[in-house]
């Protein structure tokens, strides 16, 4: 057997880029390596990188020159890292550009070598190099036609299976297992639906580098979602770079429709999440779906960008303002606790006053319970980035600082709101477990069905307990509360039994 290694991931950016690191532990650890949390305990640091906009660069090239100290360190006799390797979003985008900008970073890797991560590392630690790829616009790899695109050889992070490794290389977690090794414990996890995205926003380079759209097959999803409940997690939620395409070039558009009711009948599940919806192809049966199956949470995670026609236009989407609050009243009138989030992007070249008062409208009337805010930066390659009518960056930061103050007001808002609800909330942390909370009284950290990880605040449950035998949470159950106060974005709690079985949209 090869000499083992030992391997850390250091990851950034969104949760598609959390699945692909998995994937790539999960074809280290079947080749032997040993992987560790600590770049600093490891001899390889790999960095996956987000390439989205220019705060998500500016992150993933400082993680890489962080790690290239460690480097540096280890050299001087202080620590075990030989070597740094780029990969993700930002080495697949700039490639041999990237390598040229960090010679702390040992090799900057492509998808492309994702299948063959554990030889790569072995030749950079060996003293080799490995040439940085060229970046290409990964679209033009797949047919354009999505029902030609299943079975075409081109490289999908976070699709991998079991017979995907290289021969002579056994699966680190049985045969029956995904192409996957969890790098954490917590009771929720992603995965993904599909891989890139057919639809052309003007101001967004993700399918340039993530390709065309292309959907998993429903039976490894599923294998998967029944390998992690046997992990122990209890919420997944489905990410891609659009969700609300699954299926197309499978034949059948309302597949993620069937997809839904059996991934929540997976022994162990408890919580099924749908992230990145697209306003323009949601539909009335999927809308049923998230709001009315059993475990499936009722959250809208809906892609607005602004809701101004003539921005929506020039962004090459569709919509506006009343179109989406009619289909914001058409899902709450099927689930009124449904959680709805959405981000903006303000200071778009051409946009008016008129039009930023137009986003104020949608914003005010919509009772979101999260919104992102995003001031408009030029992306190379986008068709944007060639527009006249750019704003002054003054006038970008006003507006980013405008809107924000009232996104931050309505949601605080939309929280208060919450006030009196009853919801099942999965419990991800308690005091002393690494959060951060500093009053006393509270007991338990979680997440209602309202609110996604990462992005979408918490539940904070206050006790003391309510008597009659009542345990303290535990880490990956679920707690029945009633919604007292809010702060913020978060919301209070206390602890109540389940009238009549679970409260309403328990579970969901």
């Amino acid at each position: 057997m090869s000499e083992r290694r030992t391997v850390a991931l250091v990851t950034l950016g969104c949760a598609r880029n959390e699945v692909d690191s998995e994937e790539l532990a999960g074809r280290l650890a079947a080749d032997g390596w040993d992987l560790v949390d600590d770049a600093a305990d490891a001899e390889v640091a790999v960095v996956n990188t987000c390439g989205f906009v220019d705060a998500a660069k500016k992150d993933s090239v400082d993680a890489l020159l962080e790690a290239g100290e460690l480097k540096t360190a280890a050299a001087d006799g202080g620590g075990r890292t030989r070597a740094v390797v780029a990969v993700g979003c930002m080495a697949e985008r700039y490639g041999k550009e990237l390598a040229d900008a960090l010679p702390e970073a040992d090799a900057v890797l492509g998808f492309d070598d994702y299948a063959d991560i554990s030889a790569r590392l072995r030749t950079i630690l060996s003293g080799g190099v490995h040439a940085p790829h060229i970046p290409r616009d990964r679209r033009k790899l797949l047919p354009i036609s999505p029902a030609d695109r299943q079975g075409a050889e081109v490289a999908l992070p976070g699709h991998g299976a079991i017979a995907d490794l290289p021969a002579g290389v056994a699966p680190a977690s049985g045969p029956r297992a995904p192409l996957r090794r969890r790098l954490g414990t917590g009771p929720v996890a992603s995965v993904k639906l599909a891989s890139g995205c057919d639809r052309r926003c003007s101001f967004c380079a993700i399918p340039s580098f993530r390709g065309s759209f292309i959907s998993r097959r429903p039976s490894d999803v599923l294998g998967e979602a029944r390998w992690l409940a046997g992990e122990g997690v209890k919420e997944i939620m489905l990410v891609s770079e659009n969700n609300t395409s699954y299926g197309k070039d499978l034949g059948d558009i309302r597949l993620l429709e069937t997809l839904l009711p059996e991934l929540a009948a997976v022994d162990g599940l408890e919580r099924i999440r749908v992230s990145y919806l697209q306003p323009a192809e949601m539909r009335p049966g999927l809308i049923d779906v998230l709001t009315g199956t059993e475990k499936v949470a009722p959250y809208f995670d809906l892609s607005f960008q602004h809701s101004a026609p003539s921005v929506l236009r020039s962004m090459r989407r569709f919509g506006d303002t009343d179109r989406f609050l009619d289909l914001l009243a058409t899902i709450r009138a099927k689930a009124p606790l449904a959680g709805v989030r959405s981000n903006f992007i303000v200071g778009f070249p051409g946009e008016t006053e008129a039009d930023v008062a137009e986003l104020e409208r949608f914003l005010t009337e919509a009772r979101l319970d999260a919104i992102g805010v995003f001031g408009y930066s030029d992306e190379e390659g986008t068709e944007a980035a060639s527009y006249d009518g750019k704003h002054d960056p003054e006038v970008i930061a006003e507006r980013l600082e405008r809107v924000s103050r009232l996104a931050e007001e309505l949601i605080g808002q939309r929280a208060e709101e919450r006030v009196g609800e009853r919801a099942r909330v999965l419990i991800e942390s308690l005091p002393g477990d690494g959060d951060d909370e500093e009053e006393a009284e509270v007991i338990a950290v979680g997440r209602g069905a309202h609110q996604a990880p990462e992005t979408d605040g918490h539940v904070l449950i206050t006790g003391p307990l309510a008597g009659d035998g009542q345990e303290p949470p535990r880490v990956g159950e679920f707690a029945d509360v009633e919604i007292v106060a809010a702060r913020g974005v978060d919301l209070m709690a206390v602890l109540r039994p389940a009238a009549g079985g679970s409260p309403a949209g328990a579970g969901r």
